[in-house]
């Protein structure tokens, strides 16, 4: 929060982002919100990310360059790798049942 101050004589201060003039008093505390703001911002920054970090197509705020689709392509061949050992296993399950009608 910046003020300017107009006449320091008459303790006129102006208020840029409203551009209200008014009188400085001394039975008022003021507290500058700028900082407050700042660490507001980095945190919605934060969330932001959080919230991109669901979607797989999204630029991650702490990644390298170049790594935008790391996600898409560890997520395709994880599902690959599972379904090839689903797919072993029931094909044995069935290959052992098969078998075991064929002996009786």
């Amino acid at each position: 929060m910046s003020k300017v101050r107009v006449v320091p004589e008459a303790h006129l201060v102006l208020d840029p982002i409203t551009s209200l003039l008014a009188e400085e008093r001394e039975d008022i505390i003021e507290y500058s919100m700028d900082p407050i703001i700042e660490q507001i911002d980095e945190l919605d920054k934060i969330a932001d990310d959080l919230v991109n970090s669901l979607s797989p197509d999204k630029i991650l705020l702490s990644s390298l360059p170049g790594r935008e689709t790391a996600s898409m392509k560890a997520g395709f061949y994880s599902n690959v790798f599972y379904g090839v050992i689903v797919g072993l296993g029931l094909s044995g399950l069935l290959l052992l049942v098969m078998s075991a009608l064929g002996v009786m």
